[in-house]
């Protein structure tokens, strides 16, 4: 059990059923009255955020997320499959588990996939991935410093903004947690 006096970012909680996670919190002291936290957080399995008032003493059980490094391994009939390295037991998953993770990643990366109670509900890509251009407009020669972004479509079929002299079928980095390009890949 957990005090609501004590929630911090990250930590998981169970509260009416569900699980949330702690995006952010303020602890109030008003002038009059009794002290209160106020919380932002979000349910884990729907994403839905929610801000609400604590009363600091108020008790809740801390949730207990699993987080598990597989491999995409493939899809079909609508299900993804993601390989456990240790056991090599294949878990599928439905689409809207894995929709985001699905635009930076192909078969055979690894990704952390989020259990809780047995029970998949979320698979987050590594924060920087590798990716093949397979399309966009042919690069400018000389037009290395100029600033300037012109939109490319990635292996996964994503699509984000790359400097102009990235041409088709050169390798990218890629931060997945805004989709931004990051550097070329040499080699």
């Amino acid at each position: 059990m957990i005090q609501a006096g004590d929630f911090r970012k990250g930590i998981t909680v169970e509260i009416d059923g569900k699980v949330y996670v702690i995006v952010d919190f303020l602890h109030v002291k008003p002038g009059k009255g009794a002290a209160f936290v106020r919380v932002k957080m979000k349910n884990v399995i729907t994403g839905q955020v929610l801000e609400q008032t604590f009363n600091p003493s108020d008790k809740y059980p801390k949730a207990h997320i699993e987080r598990k490094e597989m491999q995409y391994s493939y899809n079909a009939d609508g299900l993804y499959y993601f390989m456990d390295m240790e056991s090599y037991e294949m878990v599928p998953l439905n689409f809207d588990v894995c929709e985001d993770a699905l635009l930076y990643i192909r078969e055979e990366m690894m990704a952390t996939v989020q259990f809780y109670k047995g029970a998949a509900f979320s698979v987050e890509p590594p924060n920087f991935v590798e990716l093949l251009i397979v399309e966009t407009e042919p690069g400018i020669q000389g037009d290395t410093s100029k600033a300037g972004n012109k939109p490319a479509k990635l292996e996964t079929g994503t699509s984000i903004l790359v400097p102009l002299f990235i041409n088709r079928g050169e390798k990218i980095r890629v931060d997945t947690r805004n989709g931004t390009y990051m550097e070329r890949v040499k080699g």
